[in-house]
């Protein structure tokens, strides 16, 4: 008969099998864990509110990105927007808000709400959108190292300014006079008309400043403008121009006045042309470095980004109403023509 195990040899063994089993199911335990909800605050200051369709196709658009990279809204992350529609006060509000709330990363639009929130906070990561100049506006040291707490996406180099001068010059080659809407307050708004102002003379265009901020002004100046023939008009990028884009697009119709913006938006409203960059595409880039910074990476260590995808879009029904013919040659390069 074999001789019995030792009391105290017996209860080790049992001890030894149990701390086994434990260990065995604690990965498992440990992975059922809930996955801790992280928060992304969004605010946008560039002229459009919450249920404006050019917000929500950007917004879908950032969530798609956030989605390709695993982060699901509801399940581990969720986005809390706002939107100033333009309004400073409000802007300042909403910016208040979110920072106090402490989210993990703010995503801004455009730089009426940068810069309140640059302002407001220098620890919470923020990725920035439709920001002109970033490095002039003091968003950044420099484009390849941020070096603060922000880091984004610019709209465009300064150089697409002229480019929409020649594009106005294509369409209505009889144009020798053009206003230039835009906001003198911002770096943005001197850089893109100094841009155009340098492209003027080997087009032989005169250039003239459209500077009013209250829509009575606008109204009167180019009402103005409109008096000598031949003229034309240009949108530079600012929540200016798209708080008041339907008053310019109907100022545009009244006079006959050629004009080139630079946002899809505009030509989806009635303007005749755009030529700017996809922000749809812009935002789920921007959803990539969200990503980044959520798993552990600076702003400071993200180079800003320029734009890879731009967009033209035509308007012909403002086009044929305004007694112009688009060339062949401009519509195949169209990525989008409006009937």
């Amino acid at each position: 008969m074999p001789c019995p195990e030792p009391l105290g040899e017996a209860m080790r063994r049992r001890e030894f099998i149990t701390l086994l089993s434990v260990a065995a199911t604690w990965p498992l335990a440990a992975s059922a864990q809930p996955e801790r909800m992280r928060r992304i605050g969004m605010i946008f200051g560039t002229g459009v509110d919450v249920d404006d369709a050019d917000l929500q196709n950007r917004l879908g658009a950032f969530q798609q990105g956030l989605k390709e990279a695993g982060w699901i809204e509801g399940q581990n992350i969720r986005i809390e927007l706002r939107a100033g529609g333009g309004d400073p006060d409000r802007i300042r509000e909403y910016v208040k808000e979110l920072v106090a709330s402490a989210p993990d990363v703010i995503l801004v639009s455009g730089a009426a709400a940068a810069a309140p929130v640059l302002k407001a906070t220098h620890t919470v990561p923020v990725v920035f959108l439709g920001i002109v100049d970033p490095v002039g506006a003091g968003f950044v040291d420099n484009l390849a190292r941020p070096g603060g707490n922000a880091t984004g996406f610019v709209s465009f180099e300064y150089g697409l300014s002229a480019k929409w001068l020649e594009l106005l010059k294509e369409l209505a080659p009889q144009v020798t006079r053009v206003a230039v809407i835009r906001d003198p307050e911002i770096s943005a708004g001197t850089g893109q008309f100094a841009a155009i102002q340098t492209a003027a003379p080997s087009l032989r265009v005169e250039i003239i400043a459209v500077n009013p901020r209250e829509a009575g002004e606008m109204e009167r100046a180019i009402a103005d403008f409109a008096r000598t023939p031949n003229g034309g008009l240009i949108t530079t990028s600012s929540a200016l121009t798209v708080v008041r884009r339907d008053l310019i697009i109907g100022l545009a119709a009244k006079y006959k006045l050629p004009a080139v913006y630079h946002r899809r938006l505009f030509p989806a409203s009635g303007g005749l042309v755009s030529y700017g960059p996809d922000i749809n595409d812009l935002a789920r880039r921007a959803a990539g470095y969200a990503d980044r910074i959520l798993k552990g990476e600076k702003p400071a260590d993200l180079p800003v980004q320029a734009p890879t995808k731009y967009e033209l879009v035509i308007n012909l029904k403002t086009a044929k109403a305004l007694g112009l013919t688009v060339s062949p040659s401009l519509l195949a390069r169209a990525d989008e023509t409006i009937e």
